[in-house]
């Protein structure tokens, strides 16, 4: 079976440094190991969506010195699959319809994560009984997570696991808004275009075990590996963002950096060169993943 993966970029901005280290290391270990890469525009995300970002991520992509097999593909062209699951979740009892505020579940909460943007939402929320027919537009659906921990091996950061009814409990799968949630759309791309090997940021670590238990509920084999990059942060330990002084990548272009500097930067927060300039087809030949870094890397304005 030919190994695949994608590079997934979200419309909702330009994209960052973060991005930038994320794409290339995902890029450079599918060059490597010969798996192909599909390019996927992710544009779900509803208001936080910006139009003109569409096609300017495949662009800065392409500025980068990236190139994929395959794509794009945009998730918003086509929201059958997403829709026919969703059914299936709903006529199984696996899913049912929420009417619940944020503030509602707030209240209920026990003890929602600190500066989580998800509540958790426990069992006890659930309805005693719902109708089996998926309606959209009227609630969000959530799913029914049921408890334990779910176990994967990640080809960076080794044997994790998560509980899901502890962490986030019954997450949504479809909004009121009338489009599929990113726990589901992603569960349903990635099966459907047979994504093998999933690479991305650590901020996403415990969402694996949420979409395993998706493909488990949707009978859909065979599941991914997953590949957790190192997160880059800000000397205040949190994501990197405008605030600390990080640009987007389109920001560095428009001040005359070439392409070569921003690979540069990216690569010594790869353990790759010393941060001077290097194109991508040098970072592909000198990337090493045993040397990439398995702590969060800061960020400093100037670095």
């Amino acid at each position: 079976m030919t190994r695949r993966t994608r590079l997934a970029p979200s419309p909702t901005g330009a994209l960052h440094l973060g991005n930038a280290r994320t794409f290339l290391v995902n890029w450079a270990l599918a060059r490597q190991r010969g798996w192909r890469i599909l390019l996927r525009i992710e544009d779900l995300d509803g208001p936080r969506v910006k139009p003109q970002a569409r096609s300017g991520v495949a662009r800065t992509l392409e500025w980068l010195g990236l190139d994929w097999d395959e794509g794009p593909l945009v998730q918003s062209d086509d929201l059958a699959p997403y829709r026919g699951a969703m059914e299936r979740l709903a006529r199984e009892g696996k899913a049912f319809p929420c009417a619940l505020t944020r503030a509602q579940i707030a209240r209920a909460a026990s003890a929602p994560q600190e500066g989580a943007h998800e509540l958790r939402y426990a069992a006890q929320l659930r309805p005693a009984s719902w109708e089996r027919r998926f309606e959209d537009g009227c609630a969000n659906w959530r799913f029914c997570v049921p408890p334990g921990e779910v176990p994967f091996h990640d080809g960076v950061q080794g044997l994790r696991s998560f509980d899901p009814s502890r962490i986030v409990g019954d997450f949504i799968l479809w909004t009121k808004r009338g489009v599929p949630s990113y726990q589901l759309a992603v569960v349903v791309d990635d099966h459907r275009q047979g994504i093998t090997d999933v690479v991305r940021g650590e901020d996403l670590l415990d969402s694996a075990s949420r979409q395993l238990l998706l493909y488990r509920a949707l009978g859909l084999s065979p599941e991914p590996s997953y590949w957790h990059l190192p997160l880059i942060i800000g000397p205040d330990g949190k994501r990197l963002a405008k605030r600390h002084g990080g640009r987007t990548i389109d920001a560095y272009r428009e001040a005359g950096a070439a392409p070569e500097e921003v690979v540069g930067l990216a690569a010594s927060w790869c353990g790759v060169g010393g941060g001077g300039k290097l194109s991508a087809r040098e970072f592909l030949a000198a990337f090493d993943l045993a040397r990439l870094p398995r702590e969060p890397i800061v960020f400093t304005p100037g670095s």
